[in-house]
């Protein structure tokens, strides 16, 4: 299998900032779109230009400075909105109109009480609207995964005929399982004559914990594109985590041959900056940037790990620009992950006071979670005095 190059569209600042306690000042948007340059994203979606003057302004000010990715501005499919996204987007050396409207039944009925073909007809004139700003224009069918299929096929080849260079199909409230992800990209690609003239783009969310699975049952399918936030932050339960993506491929290239231009020395230094300005940190045992990632306490993954990483850590800590961490010391711990910490703080122990040590600080274990570095040298310095 020859691998596939894959665009990286970030939308950290647009639909990761929407999520609850996340929201960015222009300064820190701009602080994150340098590192979002650094970590080497292709697509850069900025914000959302018509919520508010300073988000457009948030977005100009990163058109004007980023130079290297695509910026991009999201606009519902209302003129208002995208006069406003091509205003933000302006000074861009490469700049992007994202327009949207949902295409679900369910959301034409209730929320914006149209018929398909009124729908219709605002997906391909918004797309029109935009392309008189730049080539650059992507088109997305909002609630594409539960859209009926007759109807999101023709909605994907009326949007390209009228200038869409990139058509993404959300599975908007991340109800999809990685099969019908597949199945609705697949179906789209052998179904829309014209399907070849633009490229297919994948937004999942992780509502059911699918989000990185359908992202990248995407891919197996055809998408030349996918969308990602970093530490998978955004609405409700958040995106697809584009660290978890990225090295989902580099871990598994022999099962998934795509290439993404990213820089994954650059990804827990994005993950840290972000929970720096958010204020927001991730999970303690979130996959790549959780604190426990690459943090091991049981005694026998400690063991495989003095003699071989490999044993129990399918990438290294190295890989995403991680510090790789010391042994944890607790209850589960054994006798060499106690000789090897010991060492590493200068420490020789062995035979009976190694059994000594040990003993002592199994004790400390069992009354407090960890073991310290401060207990260590308690330890020793009991035993040697």
């Amino acid at each position: 299998m020859s691998d596939v190059q894959l665009r990286v569209f970030d939308t950290t600042l647009r639909d990761g900032e929407q999520s609850p306690g996340f929201s960015l000042h222009p300064d820190e948007k701009l602080q994150m779109a340098r590192q979002l340059e650094r970590l080497g994203v292709d697509v850069i979606e900025a914000g959302f230009a018509v919520s508010s003057p300073a988000e457009a302004q948030a977005i100009r000010q990163i058109a004007t400075e980023i130079r290297r990715p695509v910026i991009a501005s999201l606009a519902r499919a209302q003129s208002t909105d995208i006069q406003r996204a091509a205003w933000a987007i302006k000074p861009a050396a490469r700049g992007r109109i994202h327009t949207f409207i949902a295409t679900s039944d369910l959301h034409l009925a209730t929320k914006l009480r149209i018929d398909r073909e009124t729908c219709m007809a605002a997906a391909v004139e918004a797309v029109r609207c935009a392309r008189r700003y730049t080539d650059d224009v992507q088109f997305s069918a909002e609630d594409a995964t539960r859209t009926d299929a007759d109807f999101l096929c023709r909605v994907v080849e009326a949007v390209i005929d009228a200038g869409a260079a990139t058509v993404n199909l959300p599975d908007t409230v991340g109800y999809a399982t990685p099969e019908e992800i597949r199945e609705m990209f697949a179906s789209v690609i052998d179904r829309v004559p014209n399907c070849d003239q633009a490229i297919l783009s994948a937004h999942c969310h992780d509502d059911l914990g699918l989000a990185v699975a359908n992202t990248l049952a995407a891919m197996s399918a055809g998408v030349g594109q996918v969308e990602c936030t970093v530490n998978g932050i955004g609405e409700r339960a958040g995106n697809a985590a584009l660290e978890e993506v990225v090295m989902a491929l580099k871990v598994r290239g022999d099962r998934l041959p795509y290439r993404t231009q990213i820089d994954t020395t650059q990804i827990h230094p994005s993950s840290t900056l972000l929970s720096q300005l958010t204020g927001q940190s991730v999970q303690l045992n979130k996959a790549v940037v959780g604190r426990n990632a690459f943090a091991h306490e049981a005694g026998i993954h400690q063991d495989g790990l003095l003699k071989d990483r490999r044993t129990y850590e399918i990438m290294r800590a190295e890989d995403v620009g991680a510090a790789s961490p010391p042994l944890v010391l607790g209850k589960h711990s054994g006798r060499r992950a106690v000789q090897q910490r010991c060492a590493e703080l200068g420490l020789a122990v062995e035979g009976a006071n190694l059994e000594a040590v040990y003993a002592a600080l199994m004790t400390v274990a069992d009354q407090q979670k960890r073991v310290t570095d401060r207990d260590v040298y308690a330890a020793v310095a009991a035993r040697t005095r």
